[in-house]
């Protein structure tokens, strides 16, 4: 049996009015109660599509959360593009290699050379790698199994990519006729060595004094750096294109500690 309306009374007679809509579920799909257009549930709970929950970005445009941040990428083009410069300078004895040459003979055997000794050993395998191996076993040992993991991956990254690149420059030393001294090893491991024990060790400390342990670190990267070219061991282009090497090298493994921290649940 088909419904008809009923007639309903005007001011200016009786006439047939249009079917009213019914108070029941075809309501959760028309406007909101206050009359703002915005659909909504009947049942007044929030909506579970990807959009209804999607944040935004600044100025209310559509964004990702958390936002994904553009310093480090920037940071990590830029000494991608000096380490290139650099190569290029070195395998093709452009003007900085001529200019570096000439800097380093104002500097090697400069200041006492007992202490710029100590400096370099600093990132020799026997000082650098135990610190390194603390921070690891105290990672572990506090949950933290992946950053530990991608720490020691990072090492191992080092020599894998120092040795083919000492044997495809070709560079001599300072001091010697002997070849392979670009990029420097020992600042290759003294700046991951104590720059992944940094990363690591950073989050169990005090939220003020989060700084120190990257200070710390790239002390030492500097100490040895310094006292690597001071002593005559390496040219100071070799120890700045390590710096750019192992800086991309840091910047990922901090972002890899990121993301692992953001995926684990917390209690």
């Amino acid at each position: 049996m088909r419904e008809t309306p009923r007639p309903q009374g005007t001011a200016g007679g009786s006439r047939a009015a249009h079917p009213q809509p019914r108070s029941g579920r075809a309501l959760a799909h028309t406007a909101g109660a206050s009359g703002s257009g915005t659909p909504h549930r009947s049942d007044g709970r929030p909506p579970h599509t990807p959009r209804g929950v999607r944040h935004t970005g600044r100025a209310g445009r559509p964004g990702t959360s958390p936002p994904v941040p553009g310093r480090p990428a920037f940071l990590f083009a830029a000494l991608a593009a000096l380490f290139a410069l650099l190569t290029w300078q070195v395998v093709a004895d452009g003007p900085l290699r001529r200019l570096d040459e000439r800097l380093d003979g104002r500097l090697a055997g400069r200041g006492p050379q007992g202490l710029a000794e100590v400096l370099a050993d600093l990132g020799s395998m026997p000082v650098a790698l135990p610190v390194l191996a603390l921070a690891l076993g105290y990672a572990v040992w506090r949950g933290a199994r992946v950053d530990a993991l991608i720490t020691a991956v990072t090492m191992a990254l080092v020599p894998a990519l120092v040795v083919p690149l000492k044997i495809w420059t070709d560079r001599a030393g300072p001091l010697t006729s002997d070849t392979g001294y670009y990029p420097s090893g020992h600042t290759a491991t003294a700046m991951v060595a104590y720059g992944g024990a940094a990363l690591l060790l950073a989050r169990y400390t005090a939220a003020r004094r989060t700084w120190v342990m990257p200070a710390a670190a790239g002390v030492l990267t500097a100490a040895t750096g310094t006292g690597l070219v001071l002593h005559g061991y390496h040219w100071p282009l070799d120890v700045l294109a390590s710096g750019c090497l192992c800086g991309m090298l840091l910047l990922l493994s901090s972002t890899g500690m990121r993301r692992s921290s953001s995926r684990t649940p917390r209690r």
